[in-house]
């Protein structure tokens, strides 16, 4: 079984136009089997401030150890991620910027990403630090109405090309639980 693959039962409310003999209102509820969700809230920022913390030691090496102009320690740096990610993922599923923010990678059947996996996805992070900018609007009164600029960074994409999935530490507990249930069933079936 895949993670792709799972299911998450989801119940949904709906109202009707009905009302019963105390005048609440009457719900329909329909099930739904959804694909399980392994994307999260603010999922891209902490990816991105987890690259910018695997990166800043590296960097501080260059420029002060190595005595390297600011530029080229920024190169090397990223050259150091992309090794240094592909090694620690491949052996622990999670470097040290991902660690803090509980974070962790794993490939479609639940496991940590072998090494080749984890240098695509590595690699393909460069190109994930291409910024997407949308227009917002938020009125919280007529008034007050405050519109601008957001960006937001796409991080999904070495996820998508590798099959691999970036989930935090309490969500790869869930997975291995769901995978390991399926795997009973189909054992029994």
């Amino acid at each position: 079984m895949r993670i792709s693959e799972l299911k998450e039962r989801k119940i949904v409310r709906r109202a009707t136009r009905n009302f019963d003999f105390e005048g609440k209102r009457i719900y329909n509820e329909f099930e739904y089997d959804l694909p399980y969700k392994t994307i999260y809230i603010n999922n891209e920022r902490d990816r991105l401030f987890a690259k910018i913390i695997d990166m800043i030691p590296c960097f501080l090496i260059f420029l002060f150890i190595f005595k390297e102009p600011a530029f080229f320690s920024l190169i090397f740096s990223i050259l150091c991620v992309i090794i240094s990610g592909t090694i620690s993922e491949n052996l622990f599923g999670t470097t040290l910027g991902k660690k803090i923010f509980k974070i962790r990678v794993i490939d479609d059947f639940g496991n940590d990403p072998n090494f080749f996996k984890s240098f695509m996805r590595n690699l393909l992070c460069l190109a994930n630090f291409f910024p997407v900018f949308t227009d917002y609007t938020s009125s919280i009164h007529d008034s007050l109405r405050v519109e601008g600029m957001h960006m937001n960074f796409s991080m999904h994409l070495n996820n998508k090309l590798c099959k691999t999935h970036t989930v935090k530490e309490y969500q790869f507990w869930e997975i291995k639980k769901l995978l390991d249930q399926d795997i009973l069933k189909q054992k029994n079936l």
